[in-house]
């Protein structure tokens, strides 16, 4: 008989199809177990499946006297309570790694849209603006690329990535993390210095209590007039309202985001605003990144049910 998987977010069909062959599949849409499922069915499952950023407390593990592993789809794992899971003897696993390249594709690709107004330029073409000879205020010479001082907050895979493609483009690259890397980037001591250093400000951070809005009104001050953020990490890292207020009075002149403070994402004054760039959470949607994903979850699971240790263990 297949082992009960527990897949405690909302998935797409065929993000799932593999571990459907090997598994049985108790899916929840996103609903809390206890309504999705009753106590009985619930009552032999030893392994969840989920997104790492949806919130996995004690309220879901004590409907699951029989869980042994939490098995993150993804990199991110801050929304597990991983005092909660020490404390019941549960491991927690993740997919390390396998979006990187292209987390990193995307912010790249949400700066470049914001410098070079991309999504300005595109409105105007297609309403008849550039066949009408219309002026165009938002389509005024933007800063190039070429230059720009780029400030990378966090040197894990992702920021790794990033750092690379950035200084393809022929820009100088600093960057700020918990610890030194061995990269050929210029280390700088704290997030302030950074912050004041760069023009372009890339999140890569992981996220956590320490980070939790820790790009605040201040710091968007520091990054200043001619600053831009972009943010693939997770929404929790910039304080979202002062971001919105940063936006509108001009205090920085643009974002590009692919996370929010609240997912999913709905309107507000932040998308009214012309100087973003916002996608939906997409950064590691690929086909590649979905194969390294569930490559790394169906290895988590292979080695907890074997009685192994997990190869994505988190520390």
């Amino acid at each position: 008989m297949a082992e009960k998987i527990l897949v405690f977010s909302r998935f797409a069909k065929s993000m799932m199809a593999r571990f459907a062959e090997r598994y049985e599949l108790l899916e929840t849409g996103g609903k809390p177990a206890n309504e999705a499922f009753s106590a009985e069915q619930l009552a032999d499952v030893r392994a969840v499946l989920t997104m790492g950023g949806q919130k996995l407390g004690n309220e879901t593990l004590d409907l699951l006297p029989k869980l042994g592993a939490i098995v993150c789809y993804g990199t991110g794992y801050d929304g597990i309570d991983l005092d909660a899971a020490l404390q019941r003897g549960i491991v927690v696993a993740n997919s390390p790694a396998a979006n990187a390249s292209a987390v990193a594709d995307l912010a790249l690709t949400l700066w470049l849209a914001l410098e070079r107004r991309l999504l300005s330029a595109d409105a105007y073409l297609r309403s008849g603006g550039w066949a009408d000879a219309k002026p165009s205020p938002l389509l005024k010479p933007p800063r190039g690329i070429t230059g720009a001082k780029v400030g990378i907050y966090g040197m894990g895979e992702i920021g790794k990535k990033i750092a690379a493609r950035a200084a393809a483009f022929e820009t100088e690259v600093a960057y700020h993390s918990r610890s030194r890397h061995d990269v050929p980037y210029r280390y700088v001591g704290s997030l302030a210095e950074l912050v004041d250093w760069c023009e372009v400000l890339l999140i890569a951070v992981r996220a956590g209590p320490d980070t939790e809005n820790i790009i605040d009104a201040a710091m968007l001050q520091r990054l200043g007039a001619e600053g831009v953020v972009v943010n693939i990490s997770r929404g929790s890292v910039i304080d979202q309202p002062a971001l919105i207020a940063a936006l509108q009075d001009g205090s920085i002149a643009g974002a590009g985001l692919d996370v929010f403070e609240q997912e999913p994402y709905r309107r507000d004054a932040l998308s009214e605003l012309p100087n973003v760039v916002l996608t939906p959470h997409i950064g590691g949607h690929t086909q590649e990144a979905h194969r390294a994903m569930q490559d790394c979850v169906l290895a988590n699971l292979g080695a907890f049910f074997e009685g192994k240790e997990l190869p994505y263990r988190v520390s």
